[in-house]
């Protein structure tokens, strides 16, 4: 088993990057919104690897982070979710974001990523939702996050705040917020960041 490999990427595809690693390149699958955090051609990375053996196919997926390669295996134990999809999860929305759906339920967010309908949305609440550590998140003693806010969460999680910091933002929203579309909860958010 290959657990990670640390190499030059020497070649950058629409959702894989080549690794030159010791004269060796190897082709690694990767999260679409990995690929600009990995950098350029001549850029040396890590990649935390997972070795996909099938009957007629051999591949290699790589995260940047150990979190991400673990929450793509627990992905993988979902009945009915292979590779690609779970691959599509990663490319789709932040790691954080992913693990607030599945413990918040949020049939709605994971049915928007491509191939994920109703009954896999809810397979992979049924078979992960206990198996989510909400303590990653920065959800001090695994306070939930009002449904109304996740999405929210997860736009701002997919600019970079932290979970923690979305839900700073959130706390110091005007109660009436609540009723206002996303786009205006969003503005008021990025103002408390100093953003708008």
């Amino acid at each position: 088993m290959i657990a990670s490999l640390r190499g030059e990427i020497r070649l950058r595809g629409p959702d894989f990057v080549v690794l030159d690693v010791g004269g060796v390149g190897f082709r690694v699958q990767v999260p679409a919104s990995a690929l600009e955090e990995l950098g350029d051609p001549g850029d040396t990375v890590r990649l935390y690897t997972h070795l996909h053996v099938r009957d007629d196919a051999v591949a290699l997926y790589g995260f940047p982070t150990p979190e991400q390669l673990e929450l793509f295996e627990a992905l993988l134990g979902v009945s009915g979710v292979g590779p690609r999809l779970a691959l599509a999860l990663l490319s789709s929305t932040s790691v954080e974001a992913l693990r607030l759906a599945i413990s918040q339920e949020d049939v709605e967010l994971l049915m928007r990523v491509p191939g994920v309908g109703r009954k896999t949305a809810s397979r992979l609440i049924l078979e992960l939702k206990g198996k989510i550590d909400l303590g990653r998140l920065g959800l001090p003693g695994g306070a939930a996050i009002p449904p109304e806010q996740a999405e929210l969460v997860d736009v701002l999680t997919n600019l970079g705040y932290t979970v923690a910091e979305a839900r700073e933002a959130i706390a110091s929203l005007p109660p009436e917020a609540k009723e206002m579309p996303l786009e205006e909860r969003l503005r008021l958010a990025l103002r408390y960041f100093g953003g708008v």
